[in-house]
């Protein structure tokens, strides 16, 4: 089996670092920031440093050193926090990423951006500028100051065995604790096993250092900070020391009771305080393409267990029973463990839309603050994927349609901030993602004005409120007056709406004039396994997916006859309009007295599917159709059943798109 490759892995651990700086400086407060903030922004610019170094991305490891040295600055108080350092950080973040992607040759690096933020960076420190841009490291780092008081500490470190195969050798550690001040260290060899045991790549010592530092306990843990997952350590202050005339050569020995405290003589201490601290829960990276892999070997799995639960029913033996049934209990556990793995919280998406909430508000003169909620919802990585670009279209018109400039709010009575809410939550087999804003909201007659003028709609259509939203998911449809590099091309919400139903989600829109908009994107968990109710049209199966199902009903055509041919059915006392998928699928002989229709939900309305048998709820796997079936509309995939048939599964939207397309036609006919 390959082994990983660290450098990959370093690249995708500073992906990860590089979203949460930006998730901190978009959240933290300049005026009063929180002290945890800056040390985790310090710790991650400082892990990209070290790490960087480690993997030669000798460029980064130096940009980043400048940035790392203004946030110390900033976490020991001798420099203010302020929105112009907080935008350039960003900056650095931007260049960072830059450079990591340059190595990979997925980008080019602008001639001086980097000499520019260092500059930046100098004029707020008041530090040298950009001719150290292309030191190293090592190179530019300062002799440690002290800037608190005189403290010894204990520190206890036993490294992980294999911390040498990841490239990390201790004795590097060990030389930048000497930095930071007087420092005694003591190499136990307990652990060493015999010589015949003994592994080249593997770690046997620990280690016992005293260190009197004026630096304080963060720059101690700062050392550790790329080796303490997996190993033993503890930091623990002895006490404050005065600042004594002259440097002493050595730390002061430990008193008696100190060093019963630490353990020095007794066993069962030094046990106690080198006790491994609770670590985090451990994680693996794994390639998308093998859950991808995973996913559709579980999915075969399911089918071969559906057709085998179907054999063992006609031979109707009591002895397969029992085995039957315990195979599609452990197949239904690891079908949902599987999907499970693959589910991702949404936070992961929306954090992606602070940072263009910041840049395009600042573009466009507005004051607008991006508040989420939900964060923590999952979704199939799948759907998260192709989620990312809808959003964006619909944020982007909430920033430019949507919210009002500063004086038009204030000359309305709002604040001068706009607010966009971004949400997600569970319902049912669902996810609901609402998109909202306090801006002016839509203006129907301006709406219909401009459909009228594409030639979109006719000037004497009578059209609903939900129908003139609609108008704006056409192609080509914009109100924008002039256009922009944000908007007033014509497209993206058309693209919305074919992306959200290529999810086989939709979408909904609720508007008030003068108080905002809310936009609606209704999603299904997973696209690789879902219930569905499995329907007989004569010889032929369709899927129909349960999460939109709400009840099934009997047609006579009895009923049908009282109705004068309107295509309308009474469920206690409400007139429901239906498909008729015999028709649709162009099979009109064979038709039986009695037919079902299943109610299902589409958009805020119910609409009725007639065929000739409901056989019951089924479990689903998606297969995806050949690229000669793309075009259809009213399928969005097949299953494979028990008995090998194949059935279709019904794409909802495309139905009903199909069925008014249909139903114009012969009205046009008829005229």
């Amino acid at each position: 089996m390959s082994q990983p490759n660290p450098v990959n892995t370093f690249l995708l651990e500073a992906g990860d670092l590089l979203g949460q700086i930006e998730e901190i400086v978009l959240d933290v407060d300049a005026a009063s920031p929180d002290p945890e903030d800056i040390n985790r922004l310090f710790r991650a610019f400082h892990t990209i440093k070290g790490s960087g170094a480690m993997f030669g991305f000798d460029d980064v490891a130096a940009f980043t050193h400048h940035v790392e040295t203004a946030l110390d600055q900033v976490r020991e108080g001798s420099l203010k926090l302020s929105s112009e350092l907080l935008e350039v950080v960003l900056a650095a973040k931007d260049q960072i990423k830059t450079l990591l992607d340059a190595a990979q040759g997925e980008a080019a690096v602008v001639p001086g951006s980097g000499e520019k933020i260092i500059e930046e960076l100098a004029a707020l420190t008041g530090h040298g500028g950009a001719t150290a841009a292309t030191s190293t490291p090592a190179a530019a780092k300062p002799a440690a100051a002290d800037v608190l008081p005189r403290q010894t500490f204990r520190i206890r470190f036993r490294p992980d065995r294999a911390l040498m195969v990841s490239g990390t050798n201790p004795v590097s550690l060990l030389n930048e604790l000497r930095e930071l001040g007087e420092c005694t260290v003591v190499a136990k060899t307990d652990a060493i096993p015999p010589l015949g045991e003994i592994q080249a790549d593997q770690i046997y010592f620990s280690w016992e250092i005293t260190l009197t530092t004026g630096r304080g306990q963060n720059a101690i843990k700062d050392v550790f900070i790329f080796v303490e997952d997996g190993s033993e350590l503890s930091i623990e202050p002895v006490a404050a020391l005065p600042i004594p005339d002259e440097p002493r050569k050595t730390a002061p020995e430990p008193t008696l009771a100190e060093a019963a405290r630490f353990g020095d003589l007794a066993p069962a201490g030094r046990a106690s305080a080198l006790k491994k601290p609770p670590t985090k829960d451990a994680t693996v990276r794994v390639p998308s393409e093998k859950l991808d892999r995973l996913v559709n070997l579980v999915g075969e799995l399911v089918m071969n267990q559906s057709r085998l639960s179907q054999v063992a029913s006609r031979f109707n033996e009591a002895d397969l029973d029992v085995p039957v049934e315990e195979i599609e209990r452990l197949v239904s556990e690891l079908r949902d463990s599987v999907l499970g793995i693959r589910m991702m919280p949404i936070g992961t998406t929306f954090n992606r839309f602070k940072r263009l909430v910041h840049d395009l508000s600042t573009e466009l003169g507005k004051e607008i603050h991006l508040v989420t909620e939900g964060a923590e919802t999952e979704l199939d990585k799948t759907v998260l994927d192709q989620l990312g670009d809808p959003l964006v279209h619909l944020i982007r018109n909430s920033l430019d349609h949507g919210i009002e400039a500063v004086d038009v709010r204030e000359q309305r009575g709002k604040p001068r901030q706009g607010t966009i809410r971004l949400a997600a939550v569970h319902t049912g087999s669902n996810v609901v993602v609402t998109i909202q804003d306090d801006g002016q909201g839509l203006d129907t007659a301006a709406i219909r004005a401009k459909a009228v003028e594409k030639k979109l709609a006719t000037p004497d259509a009578n059209l609903s409120e939900k129908e003139v939203f609609n108008l704006i998911f056409l192609p080509g449809f914009s109100t924008a007056k002039a256009i922009t590099s944000v908007s007033g091309r014509g497209v993206g919400m058309d693209v919305v709406k074919r992306q959200i139903d290529a999810l086989r989600g939709t979408v909904s829109i609720a508007s008030e004039v003068g108080k905002g908009t809310t936009i609606s994107l209704t999603l299904p968990l997973t696209l690789a396994i879902i219930d569905g109710l499995l329907v007989e049209i004569g010889d032929d199966q369709f899927i129909v997916p349960m999460s939109v199902v709400t009840e099934n009903v009997e047609l006579r055509r009895s009923d049908r006859a009282r109705n004068n041919g309107r295509n309308v059915v009474a469920v206690r006392g409400d007139l429901i309009p239906y498909i008729h998928l015999r028709e649709m699928f162009g099979q009109e002989e064979g038709e039986p007295e009695i037919e079902k229709i299943v109610i299902v939900r589409h958009e805020d309305q119910r609409v009725g599917l007639v065929d000739d048998r409901v056989l019951g709820s089924h479990q689903t796997v998606i297969q995806s159709l050949s690229r000669f079936y793309r075009n259809i509309e009213i399928v969005s995939g097949a299953t494979i059943m028990g008995d090998g048939r194949v059935a279709l599964i019904l794409d909802l939207a495309g139905v009903v798109r199909s069925a008014a397309t249909i139903s114009k036609q012969l009205q046009e006919i008829s005229v």
